[in-house]
């Protein structure tokens, strides 16, 4: 339960997602502009790639290279036990 403590890969929460979309929210509420939903959804979307990227070991530029070559990085195929 406390594993975090000797293990600091291992985060306090599991609230990992809302964690990667702080920053945004800051971020919206500090300029006081309002910008439309396609405009968020779009940010949002970049930003939840490049963080699964990096998740999974693979640097923002290399995976956003990929992406603007037309062929976007995917993640491996969960493995299902049997």
């Amino acid at each position: 339960m406390l594993r975090f403590v000797v293990d600091l890969d291992v985060w306090p929460t599991n609230n990992q997602s809302k964690r990667d979309l702080r920053p945004f929210k800051t971020q919206q509420k500090i300029s006081g502009r309002p910008t439309s939903q396609a405009a968020t959804a779009c940010r949002l979307q970049i930003a939840s790639y490049v963080s699964t990227a990096r998740k999974h070991g693979v640097s923002a530029m290399h995976a956003l290279r990929l992406a603007f070559r037309g062929t976007p990085w995917m993640p491996p195929a969960a493995v299902v036990p049997t």
